[in-house]
């Protein structure tokens, strides 16, 4: 039986897809062998690489000026490869630090960029808000501005894209890459891990404008490269084929949705359920400023922390999966990804109202 699934990453994926792929795994499109087998270089797998990067580019509107990757590593490898691929060891770049995964770009920036400045720092509200845009006071002579647009283990989101001027802006989409539209001309380069929204783990998406490809520093890995990967099609090496091929189903699926703007619908409905239960509660409580509150990832704390375990167990009983809070911050975290049905959030607030009841 399918359980509500509200983890953090590797997420929930879309039930349609799951079966799609099941279907098709041990003899892909009449070949007689699992697309796990295909090689990468066959006209197959290359016409369903360039099938997903058109589904990609339609959903998203990418402007024909940009270049789109799709790379191994994950997310966080990327917090090396930027700064290898935009800035020289002496340049300056910009940082917004909003908490966990900011800190973690800025501490792998830091190894790469002598010249690297937080602009912005929350930590007088413990994280739990975002820096006015008016406040922002970007270097000119930076050779970018990071952000990441939601940080999946505090619940914070940027209710606004941040103004930089002529310097480019990069932006960590991971946690909220196709769950709304997006103007991509907007930033100079956005990159997402797979395992929110996208498809498993494994692959990262990188869109990057061309006029940033070709600055690599001398030393900078091929395969950290964008330039070479671009000219390679991202297989400058074997690339992760079958979350490659997963994610083509996604984007097939999100295309049947509706699309962005249709999910951008689903999603706000599923947070503000969620948000006005814990918010009409005097037994639940979310600690992140209303302004910046994340439609994917939303923290919440019982007012007596003793109770965590049997809430959570009670959870698992009815159904509803992976709702610990992270490790480093405790309590519960329900993640709404775009393949969490509106159901599942039904369901979780039907859960914390009786839980509430017999418990408060």
């Amino acid at each position: 039986m399918r359980v509500f699934n509200f983890a953090a990453g590797p997420a929930t994926l879309p039930l349609e897809v799951l079966e799609e792929a099941r279907a098709e795994l041990s003899d892909w499109r009449g070949s007689g062998m699992s697309v796990l087998e295909v090689s990468h270089r066959s006209k197959a797998f290359l016409a369903v690489a360039a099938e997903a990067e058109r589904r990609l580019r339609d959903l998203l509107s990418v402007p024909d000026n940009y270049r789109v990757l799709f790379l191994q590593g994950g997310a966080t490898l990327q917090f090396a490869a930027i700064p290898l691929n935009l800035a020289g060891a002496d340049s300056r770049a910009d940082y917004i630090n909003t908490g966990a995964w900011s800190k973690k770009a800025i501490a792998e920036g830091r190894r790469f960029v002598g010249g690297l400045a937080v602009i912005a720092d929350e930590a007088a509200s413990r994280y739990t808000s975002v820096p006015e845009a008016a406040a922002l006071a970007v270097r000119a002579d930076a050779a970018y501005l990071h952000y990441t647009v939601n940080e999946t283990i505090g619940g914070v989101e940027f209710p606004y894209v941040p103004d930089s001027g002529a310097v480019p802006l990069v932006a960590d989409l991971s946690s909220t890459l196709l769950s709304r539209p997006l103007e991509v001309a907007r930033f100079g380069l956005i990159y997402a891990g797979a395992q929110k929204n996208i498809g498993p783990a494994g692959l990262t998406v990188v869109i990057v404008r061309e006029d940033l490809l070709g600055r690599a520093r001398a030393g900078t890995p091929a395969v950290l490269d964008y330039a070479a990967q671009a000219a390679e099609g991202s297989m400058l090496n074997t690339p992760p084929t079958f979350a490659w091929y997963m994610a083509g189903l996604v984007f097939a699926w999100l295309e049947r949705q509706g699309g962005l703007a249709a999910m951008a619908r689903v999603n706000e409905a599923k947070a503000r359920l969620l948000y006005r239960a814990i918010d009409a509660s005097g037994f639940y409580v979310n600690p992140v400023a209303r302004s910046c509150r994340s439609w994917m990832n939303v923290p919440f704390t019982l007012r007596e922390p003793e109770l965590d375990g049997s809430f959570l167990a009670g959870a698992r009983a009815a159904g509803l999966h992976n709702l610990e809070g992270h490790r480093s911050v405790g309590g519960m975290r329900a993640s709404l990804y775009n393949a969490m049905p509106l159901a599942g959030v039904e369901a979780l607030v039907a859960f914390m109202a009786e839980f509430e009841r017999s418990h408060g």
